[in-house]
């Protein structure tokens, strides 16, 4: 049986990629992008005018746009879309300061109710180019994860499936934020013991700020937490392990940025997650010390400093 329309909003890399994926199951893949792409589209995409076609032609609705438009797309798309359609989106961002999910976003402003998540270690250059690749899918809805595996399950891309939804979107912002000390400690030379060191402190701190966020603490242990941030290690093109490597270099924020072609979320999230952790009474010294340290181009040993003088207990 041939799958439902497919739709996805934001013609950005990441939108591209997730389109392309879409369309190498063989059903109606749309994209609704502002950008200007003359033509060059993925095989089998197709270009859209506005919401209402989308929501006309596509029960399932990607929405891959910054955090920061996330909740004007939702609302402009909310008075096309009814319960029969599923939302999900493969963002890496909280909103605000009270660090509020892209999914409870949806749910404000559309009358979807059936929502859910892309994560994991899949990178945009690898969806668009076919090669083999994992992703994770979360949703408190069992048919949204069945429609995401086969909207987008094929020889080259698996999805893995878990209800943990909030746990799953923390676990994508937080490991965008940390993917950035990654590249930082490549940058630096960090030999692998001390990488294997800050990884585990980091992902252990992160699955405390998840479970204190009303997430599951094990969804960061898995491929959306663990499984992402040790991908990074390898993936030079990623764009966050490429703004810490460009930090690392001695290159300023600013310069860091404009070698990096798409938006890096994390980069105004680290703050944020900062501020957020300290109102919650949370420690997280390596969070602190990529936005107080490395993200504001500081000593270049404060990773190391913070993994070296944190309390034992917490290893």
């Amino acid at each position: 049986m041939a799958r439902p329309g497919v739709a996805v909003i934001g013609g950005g890399a990441w939108g591209l990629a997730l389109a392309g994926a879409a369309a190498r199951t063989g059903g109606p893949t749309l994209l609704l992008s502002r950008r200007a792409h003359d033509g060059a589209l993925p095989a089998g995409v197709t270009l859209v005018r506005d919401e209402g076609e989308v929501a006309a032609r596509a029960r399932l609705v990607l929405l891959a746009v910054p955090s920061g438009v996330a909740r004007e797309v939702a609302r402009g798309l909310g008075a096309h879309v009814d319960g029969g359609h599923f939302i999900v989106h493969g963002v890496r961002g909280l909103v605000g300061e009270g660090m509020e999910s892209i999914s409870s976003v949806v749910r404000d402003e559309t009358p979807v109710r059936r929502v859910g998540a892309l994560g994991g270690p899949a990178l945009a250059a690898d969806l668009l180019a076919g090669r083999p690749s994992v992703m994770v899918c979360g949703s408190h809805y069992p048919e949204v994860n069945r429609a995401l595996q086969q909207a987008f399950g094929s020889p080259t891309l698996r999805l893995y499936a878990t209800d943990d939804l909030l746990g799953l979107e923390w676990a994508s912002a937080l490991v965008g934020c940390l993917a950035i000390g990654v590249g930082y400690a490549r940058g630096v030379g960090l030999g692998p013991g001390l990488m294997a060191a800050v990884i585990t402190r980091a992902v252990e701190e992160g699955a405390r700020l998840a479970a204190a966020a009303g997430g599951n603490e094990r969804t960061l242990l898995g491929l959306a937490g663990y499984g992402d941030l040790l991908a990074s290690i390898a993936q030079a093109e990623r764009p966050e392990v490429l703004v810490g490597e460009a930090l690392a270099a001695g290159k300023t924020l600013e310069q860091a940025l404009s070698q990096v072609s798409q938006r890096v979320e994390a980069v105004e999230l680290t703050a944020r997650i900062v501020t957020w952790a300290e109102a919650a009474g949370i420690r997280a010294p390596v969070f602190g010390a990529l936005a107080r340290g490395i993200l504001r181009g500081r000593a270049s040993d404060a990773l190391i400093r913070e993994l070296m003088t944190g309390p034992i207990a917490e290893a």
